[in-house]
């Protein structure tokens, strides 16, 4: 009977994946859990498993490290809710890898390709290379995914709008308009919101229902009460500056 050591700090997925492991290779013994890379190099000295599930991101050791003292004792099967960390390595390289959260359709084609190594006696390759070209992305920023498009209602139609085209959004009580230089459309999505999920280099919020897309921008001008207000472009429309943010530009 084959056996194998889970890995991860977060016990709910180490649940899942020994549920569904369960349900794809019934013949597989999990003979261990660690909650860090440390407990995961002991137990496979102590235990020598033929397989370890090893998450990437770990505390006290991450994966990597882990991987690298146990490489050659144990085939390796990492654990990632990262599918930028060298998925193409994975596919052709000697480990496998499995995306968070494991789906048992994804798991069943891994555990086929390991049950062929195990039957055919393949020893553990020599993951070194993979691991350096590993490390050397995760050391890497990881750039943000913000918003792209916004999903927008104009009367009774349903609009996909790309942001760049947007010049501005801003809230009242209950909805934030979606200012374009073509249209106007409405979300309910507040400011406050948006403000995390939009590129901070494209967008910037000027007031607390305010966003005001850089592009668009054609200048600021302060009326007789002092208040700076924002010209945006193609647009007799001003925006609001409120005080805390005035400062955005200082440098214009």
């Amino acid at each position: 009977m084959p056996t194998a050591i889970l890995a991860d700090d977060e016990r709910l997925m180490r649940d899942q994946l020994r549920s569904r492991l369960e349900q794809v290779w019934p013949d597989l013994h999990i003979v261990g859990e660690a909650k860090n890379g440390e407990e995961a190099i002991s137990l496979t000295t102590q235990l020598q498993p033929d397989l370890i599930f090893l998450d990437i991101r770990m505390p006290v050791k991450t994966g990597l490290e882990a991987a690298s003292q146990i490489a050659g004792k144990t085939h390796i099967i990492f654990i990632t809710a990262y599918d930028q960390y060298a998925v193409e390595a994975f596919e052709h390289g000697a480990i496998d890898y499995v995306l968070k959260p494991a789906s048992t359709e994804r798991l069943k084609l891994t555990a086929e390709r390991l049950k062929r190594r195990l039957n055919d006696k393949e020893q553990p390759h020599d993951i070194s290379t993979i691991l350096s070209q590993l490390a050397k992305q995760i050391s890497a920023p990881v750039k943000p995914n913000y918003l792209q498009w916004i999903q927008a209602s104009i009367g009774q139609e349903l609009r996909l709008i790309p942001v760049e085209e947007i010049l501005f959004f801003q809230s009242d009580e209950k909805y934030t308009r979606v200012q374009t230089s073509n249209f106007e459309a409405l979300i309910r999505k507040p400011v406050r919101d948006l403000a995390e999920e939009l590129d901070p280099s494209l967008f910037w919020q000027i007031h607390r229902s305010t966003l005001v897309n850089t592009k668009a921008i054609s200048g600021v001008v302060r009326d007789l009460r002092g208040r700076h207000l924002v010209q945006v472009k193609g647009l007799s429309e001003k925006l609001e500056v409120s005080r805390s943010f005035v400062h955005l530009f200082k440098q214009m």
